[in-house]
Formats: C-alpha cells, structure tokens, sequence
C-alpha cells in the first residue's frame, strides 16, 4: 500500500496530490482528515486526487481537511495543470481537467528551461442567482444577494453570494474584518447555507485592488484561495469596487492573484509550484 504522493502549493494553499490513474484509493475523506494533519500527517489544507477522465484530460477531486469533498479549488487546479504538464508529460494546450464545478481550461505558462511556473485558469461566469448559491436568505428583486444587511456574532455587516461552482459570501465590512476568525467560522456554518460557505472578507485598496482574508469551508483560514480571489473580485464588480474587462490585483495572505471578468469568463492567474514528493502506507495511515 505504498504509494508516492506530490506536495505542490499556490500561493500557500497547498495540497497532496495522488496519481490515481492506475489505482484507486478507497477512503479519501478517512485519508484525507489524516495527511492534512501538520503535525501528525504530511500537512496540506488536502488531498487531490488525480484520475482518468473520458471528457478531459484529467478528473480532479478535492478533499478539505476535514475530509468533505469540494466541488472546486482554483489554486488546486492550476496545481494540478502542472502536476499534468511537468510530472506526466501531457504537453496538449489548453489542459482540460474534469471537476464537480465542470470542465476547467488552463493554459501553463513556462519559464526557459520549459517548466510550468504558473497557469491561467478559466474559471467560467459567476453566478449570482441565490437558488444557485444555495442560500435560504431572501433574495433582491434579481434573485441574488448583493450587498444584503446580515447580523452574526452581534455584528451588522452586509454581503455579497456568489458561486464559482462551489459558494462564497463576501463582504467589505472593516468591523467584519476584525472579527475575522469568530465571524468566518460562524458565516461558514449559518443555517441560511445549506452546504455550508466559504467566506471572504475584503479590503479595498483602491479600484481593481483588493486584499482578502479567506475562511474555506472545511479547512478554516487558508493563505489563499483560487475561487475565492475570483469571487471577491465578482463581488467588487458587482458593487462599484472594480472593472469589468480588466485586471483586478487580489492580495492575499500567501501572495497575489490576478483576475479578470469578462462578460462570458473569468480568467485566474497565479503561480504554481512543486514541493517536495515523497512515499507514505496508505493502510497504516488510514487505519491508525
């Protein structure tokens, strides 16, 4: 039950690649709970799973650390067009990774030596619709929730939902902001999230120029968040904070992100990289 694993990080958000074109590992979630760990298992904020795909040229599935499987990752994957490209040699262009959210189209960018050190990720069009989230909060005359008055944790702060595949709620409240570990896990878990939500509190510097804070649903705060960058920056657009058809810098904790939408896509571009790789007994680690 020995199997090779690749460590491989965006931006600091980083996780545990397996090559499963060949094998099939049986208890994601159970395995997943277990390397995450920092300090007893490998450390990563989870594991990805790397499989065949009729449609593309890989199937990706996300487990968060707390095992639950995500439906999308955009730093994971534009990790994973690199793990395609660098470690198993598919040099097609564009790379199309199959996930829960759809079909993913990533263009790698290489430095002299040929090697993939970062990739533009097309994430598709957010979507607003508040059924789509989903939410239960009442929706605007729209069907969305946009810049909608909320109080959590004794805190009147308003947001914006928005879905890249997988929902967000963000909000540009600064007194939000500095409750933002209480705040996060208490947005992440409120009963007018179904599914529960990932949280993003902003900043803005100034037009096309966001900082963000990121709780993920499953994996608390995390250095960066691929779709979260780009739902802050839906977010922004959609109140007066940013431009359409143009580059918005999304700071974050593990570094910078750039985004931009269009009226059709959502372009995300950002460094990716290799760690380290290494051999681990799935049994004994799933099992123990």
């Amino acid at each position: 039950m020995k199997r090779r694993f690749y460590k491989m990080q965006a931006l600091g958000n980083d996780y545990i690649y397996f090559d499963c074109f060949d094998f099939c590992i049986d208890a994601p979630a159970a395995l997943a709970v277990r390397l995450s760990d920092r300090r007893k298992g490998i450390g990563g904020d989870g594991i990805i799973l790397m499989q065949k795909s009729e449609i593309a040229h890989a199937k990706m599935r996300i487990f968060n650390a707390d095992g639950s499987e995500a439906e999308m990752c955009g730093n994971g994957v534009r990790c994973a067009a690199k793990f395609l490209r660098d470690i198993k040699g598919v040099r097609d262009m564009p790379l199309k990774i199959e996930t829960l959210a759809g079909v993913i189209s990533l263009m790698p960018i290489l430095n002299e030596q040929g090697e993939t050190i970062s990739v533009c990720a097309e994430m598709g069009k957010p979507e607003f619709s508040a059924e789509k989230i989903p939410t239960l909060l009442p929706p605007d005359e729209r069907g969305e929730i946009v810049a909608r008055p909320m109080r959590l944790c004794g805190i009147n702060f308003k947001i914006t939902c928005v879905s890249y595949g997988n929902p967000h709620c963000v909000t540009f409240s600064k007194e939000a902001a500095e409750r933002f570990g209480t705040l996060g896990a208490a947005i992440e878990s409120a009963p007018y999230f179904p599914q529960r939500i990932n949280a993003e509190f902003v900043r803005v510097n100034a037009i096309n120029d966001l900082s963000v804070r990121v709780y993920e649903r499953g994996s608390g705060e995390t250095f960066a968040c691929g779709t979260g960058a780009c739902a802050a920056a839906a977010a922004a657009i959609k109140n007066g904070y940013a431009h359409k058809n143009e580059e918005i810098a999304v700071r974050m904790r593990g570094g910078d992100l750039s985004v931009k939408i269009t009226e059709e896509h959502t372009y995300l571009t950002g460094e990716a990289t290799f760690v380290f790789v290494g051999e681990i007994d799935l049994w004994s680690s799933i099992s123990r």
